[in-house]
């Protein structure tokens, strides 16, 4: 019986759209053993972690002691969809070791469940237990592994993200995935480091296009300024800035898919943003379109325009990247 009091890092509830379905979902981010590869610029969860050298079954506690806290704050018949994050891999058994990620799958059994990790700890034998202990018959699929892709071009990802790993590892990762029955979420990255307006918007617009071939599921998410990370030290001296409203708008109107997006610090300095005037209003529609899927209501933002659409229309067509070399 496990005493000790462990909340997670965060959880919530709120509603995401599957499959034409509006569905309540809570979202949960453990803390966990921490992610091994913890290199990603603008990732801050990586410092969300347990101390180093902490026993195995000491950790499977603990993160289960945070499923038995989640479950009392949010009884499971208030939603049918779970999404579960960590500071990097939920299949990752150093990080989470497989007892709790075993009282995982029984905690959210007949949810349809969605959780994060990096492509080399994606093995088809894991999931095959997993999502056998997770479906209950609710749903066709009921295990998404989802994915920080990022973005399908290799330089952009090595050069100004540092996954680590390359699209084939991922399309690798995914077979296995869909093997073993389970569904593919990715989730791209929209502006990381030394990328310009223009050359950000392009990038994910080719990043969905091409993505959306091996997962069921794309969420875009545009770049938001998290503490203690390099994009962080890079914003501080005016070296970056998170991606104008306007080219999100643009790329979930045009985007050959429907695309996910909850634009986080949306209208803000550390979030996408434009001039402060129409954020919230551009905001509010990026949610709703999220649900709705209704492209009308991105179009008619853009028809409507600000003042500002001009300075985003002079900057794609005016900032020049800078170099960066590369050898060391």
């Amino acid at each position: 019986m496990i005493k000790n009091v462990e909340k997670p890092l965060a959880a919530w509830l709120g509603k995401e759209r599957h499959n034409g379905e509006i569905l309540d979902c809570l979202t949960v981010i453990l803390r966990s053993g921490g992610c091994r590869h913890a290199a990603c610029r603008m990732c801050g969860y990586r410092h969300e972690r347990y101390e180093e050298g902490i026993a195995p079954e000491q950790l499977a506690g603990r993160i289960e002691a945070q499923i038995a806290w989640t479950l009392r704050e949010f009884p499971t018949s208030g939603y049918r969809m779970v999404k579960i994050f960590t500071s990097g891999s939920f299949f990752d058994p150093c990080e989470v070791p497989p007892l709790a990620r075993a009282a995982a799958a029984r905690a959210f059994r007949g949810k349809l469940v969605i959780a994060e990790t990096r492509p080399e700890y994606i093995d088809r034998e894991v999931l095959l237990d997993f999502a056998a202990e997770v479906d209950d018959g609710s749903f066709a699929t009921p295990v998404f592994v989802a994915v920080g892709l990022e973005t399908t071009d290799d330089a952009i990802r090595e050069k100004s993200i540092g996954k680590g790993f390359s699209y084939e590892d991922y399309r690798a990762a995914a077979r296995e995935a869909h093997a073993a029955g389970c569904g593919v979420k990715a989730y791209l990255l929209h502006k990381p480091l030394f990328l310009t307006e223009g050359e950000a918007l392009a990038d994910m617009r080719r990043s969905i296009a091409e993505a959306s071939s091996s997962a069921e599921i794309v969420s875009m998410n545009p770049c938001t300024v998290q503490s203690r990370t390099e994009v962080e030290w890079y914003w501080r001296r005016g070296a970056y800035r998170p991606p104008y409203l306007w080219s999100v708008l643009a790329i979930l109107a045009d985007a050959p898919v429907h695309v996910l997006c909850d634009p986080l610090g949306g209208g803000k300095a550390r979030g996408p943003h434009n001039c402060g005037t129409c954020d919230r209003e551009i905001v509010a529609g990026i949610r709703d379109y999220s649900l709705s899927a209704d492209r009308e209501l991105l179009r008619a933002i853009l028809e409507r325009g600000c003042n500002c659409t001009k300075e985003w229309e002079f900057v794609l067509g005016s900032e020049r990247p800078f170099c960066m070399p590369l050898t060391r």
